[in-house]
Formats: structure tokens, sequence, C-alpha cells
């Protein structure tokens, strides 16, 4: 068996999904708005110039989780599926994984974004695997940290190479479509890379290695 590797936001999504939780937050009033869409922004920015630190992101975007409930953090993910997800699921995404999943291969989802904003995402796209960074919790709720290496740039090799090396039987062919730059460590892994709607610097990458480029837009 063949496995399709997807990255989720800019490649599936038409947009960030953990940028737009944050912006979700500040729409609701969540948080405090003028601070936290100002860092919001200037973390989406780092990570689309390939400087973002992934630990302080984390600890910034994962502490408003610590202080509600898991069933008022459920109430508002169906909201914010709605309202902002929805609208931005590329259709001809969708079609890109059933076209694997007919040939017979397995879909995977791997996403740097934490695994509360994109685990009901991945199901809503048909796909049950996915590698996301955790969340820790304790006592039924999340703490605002994480746990293991987060599922970025190298972190999503580790991750992929764990998670494989506990399947039945080994993969015979790769693929992997991904937008990003931060991606460039996994796309050079697998037997068929792709690049979505790329990033400047991963379309220059990608052409200049004859990768594929493709538009999902």
């Amino acid at each position: 068996m063949n496995l399709a590797i997807f990255d989720l936001d800019n490649t599936l999504l038409a947009g960030d999904s953990d940028y737009l939780w944050g912006r979700f937050l500040c729409a609701r009033g969540i948080v405090d708005t003028a601070l936290y869409e100002a860092a919001n922004q200037r973390f989406y920015e780092d990570y689309k110039q390939g400087t973002l630190d992934i630990d302080a992101f984390l600890r910034f975007s994962l502490a408003p989780l610590a202080l509600h409930s898991m069933e008022q953090l459920a109430a508002w993910h169906d909201e914010f599926m709605h309202e902002f997800i929805e609208p931005i699921i590329l259709p001809k995404g969708l079609e890109l994984i059933a076209t694997h999943r007919a040939r017979g291969d397995h879909p995977l989802i791997i996403t740097a974004t934490n695994a509360f904003v994109t685990e009901p995402i991945a199901r809503r796209l048909g796909v049950t695997d996915i590698l996301a960074t955790r969340p820790e919790m304790q006592d039924g709720r999340y703490t605002g940290r994480y746990l293991g290496t987060p599922t970025f740039q190298q972190g999503k090799i580790k991750a992929l190479h764990d998670w494989t090396q506990a399947q039945a039987k080994p993969f015979e062919k790769t693929w992997f479509y991904s937008d990003s730059r931060n991606d460039l460590p996994l796309l050079e892994q697998v037997h068929h890379p792709v690049a979505v709607d790329a990033d400047p610097t991963l379309a220059a990458e990608a052409e200049r290695r004859g990768w594929p480029q493709i538009s999902l837009r």
C-alpha cells in the first residue's frame, strides 16, 4: 500500500486554521482582542517567513484552552467550524484525497496546528489519521502545554517515522502535498513531493528540483 500525506493549512484549506482560530477567539471576545490579534498576526508572519519560534507560539496559542472547560471549547469549536472552516474547504482537495483513496492509497494529514483545532477538521475531510501537535491534558482539561515534539519542520519527520513504525506493514511509496517552505524537510524525504499553491520559497525550490506544482484553488 502507498501513503498519501497532506499538509492541512493552505493546502487542503484555503486558509490557516491556527491563525483563524485566533481570529475566532478575538471575534467572540474570548481573549483580549487588541493584544491577542496583534500577537497572532505576528506569529503568522513569522511562520510564513520560516522564522517561527514554535515553542513561543504554542505557549501563546494553547494558553486560552486551559482557561475553559472541554464542553465550552467543544461548543466554540462547532461554531468555528461552521463560520471559519467550512467556507475554506477546497473541493479539489477533497477530490485529491478521494483520488488517492480510490487507488488504494492510505490518506494521512500531518500539521503543526494543534490537535484540538485540527482533529475535527480532518474528520470533516474524511481522513481518519492525523498527526498534529498534541496539547497536554490533566484532570480532563487542557494545561496550556504540549506533549512531545511539535509536528513542525523537522518534527514532522519524527512524527511520521514514529507513526509508520507502528503500522502493520511498511508503505511502498509516499506522496506529500504541501504549500509551505516549512515543510521542505519532509518533502525531501518522500518519493513524490508535490508543491500545492506554494509560497514563493517552496515554489522556487520545487522549480529547481523539478517537483510537480499544482493548485487546488
